[in-house]
This record gives structure tokens, sequence and C-alpha cells, in this order.
């Protein structure tokens, strides 16, 4: 059974709505961010809309649940009336952490597997969920594992009561949620770096995940530097085990 990042964009008013249906079909935690809709007047003038304020949910979930999920949505909130929202799910790749595997999927029915990898991808998006304010640990951690950087956001968790339970700590509702691009070769000593310094020991008290990336722009600089970088220690390096 495969596990999935569901991410759910719907106006602010409906959320609350959204999310206990969620928790009726056993999606337990959510993570949950507000923004804003970017269409322009005309376009809402054409379907008769206002501009709305609109927040984004982030939840895990396993594929047969998405099914189920899915059918509520487009049956009793109607997501597919044009401006309600939208919904849609990215495969994970792996999850830090088995009691943190457990919290997430509490009640879904999911029977861990090898953790899975999408062909061809070179990178991966990691997402560390920590209590607000620790995001400056988090990235000490992930830099000191070769990271080069992250971008922030915060949000609000649902379903943290839950957490002593599974996890043996308490969580604070208030999150921040940091975004980082690596590469999949590297991905494994970030998270672990994170999991170590930043995980359920310390205070922020981190839950980590990732994501499979399939391409990528901006980063062209980084590799090159890093590719430099290699070079010129492989040129320092002593030959046939001479002395440097």
């Amino acid at each position: 059974m495969s596990l999935y990042l569901m991410i759910t964009i719907a106006d602010r008013a409906r959320f609350p709505g959204i999310v206990a249906l969620y928790q009726q079909r056993n999606v337990l935690s959510s993570f949950i961010t507000l923004g804003h809709g970017t269409a322009t007047g005309e376009l809402l003038n054409y379907f008769g809309l206002v501009r709305s304020e609109k927040a984004v949910c982030l939840s895990v979930i396993t594929g047969d649940l998405w099914n189920r999920v899915k059918q509520d949505l487009e049956r009793k909130i109607h997501i597919d009336v044009p401006g309600i929202g939208v919904a849609f799910t990215i495969p994970l790749s792996s999850i830090g952490g088995k009691r943190e595997l457990a919290f997430l999927t509490e009640k879904q029915g999911f029977e861990k597997k090898e953790e899975s990898v999408m062909r061809g991808t070179e990178r991966e998006l990691l997402i560390i969920i920590s209590n607000q304010g620790f995001h400056d640990l988090v990235m000490d951690a992930a830099r000191d594992a070769g990271a080069h950087g992250g971008t922030v956001i915060h949000a609000r968790g649902t379903g943290m009561e839950r957490a002593e339970r599974f996890l043996g700590v308490s969580l604070a509702s208030e999150k921040d949620i940091t975004l980082i691009v690596t590469k999949s070769s590297q991905k494994n000593a970030i998270m672990k770096a994170v999991m170590e310094r930043a995980g359920m020991e310390s205070m922020a008290k981190s839950i980590v995940f990732s994501l499979p990336v399939t391409s990528t722009a901006g980063l062209r600089l980084l590799d090159e530097d890093e590719d430099n970088n290699n070079q010129a220690e492989n040129a320092a390096k002593p030959e046939n085990g001479g002395d440097a």
C-alpha cells in the first residue's frame, strides 16, 4: 500500500468542514497554512466569483484511502465546482522514524514496505515540520549534512493531541514547515542529521519526510560548485597510497 502527500487548497471558510471530513475518514493529522488566490478579475467575473482567502492543507494518506476521500470531496464538498478548491496527491518516498510514521498514518491500515524510489530522479524535496521558532535549529542540522538552503512557511497542526501516545511527547499546534531540495544521494544524511539534532528528543520536535523531484531549474551553479570542489579534493589526494 503506497503513501502519498495529499495537498488540499480551498476557501478558508470551507476548511473546517474539509478537516472534519478528513478526520471522519481517519486522516487524523494535517498541517494547514494560509494563502490567497491569484485569479484575474476578468476570470473571477466570468465565473461569478469574488476573490477569496485560501488555506493549504498537507496530510499523509494511503492510496486506498485517497480514493474514498476523493469521492467525499466531490460529493460532499463539491470540490469540482469552480472556485471551491482542489486536492491532489504526490507519492512519498520516505518518512523519518517508525513512531512518526505511525502517528501520521494512524487508523489508515498502512503496512510498511520498502522505501519507494521513482526512477530517474536525482533530487528530493525534504519537508520538515517542527515546532514554531526552531527552523534555525533544523537548518543548522541540515546544512551540516550538506543542504544548501531552505524555505520556511508557518502552519498550524491538527490532531497534535495524539502525539504523546505515539511519540512520547506533546506537540505544539503552531508549526514551521521547512522545504529543502537536495540531491537524492544526500537525502538520508540530511534526514538523519535533522532527526538527531532537531527530532523528537529536541525542543523542535521535528517530523521529516521526502518527495521525489523529477526536474529542477535554478540549481546549476550549485552543482557546478560541488563538482569543482570534488575535483579539487580528488586532485589533492595522494596517489598509490603514498604520502601527501
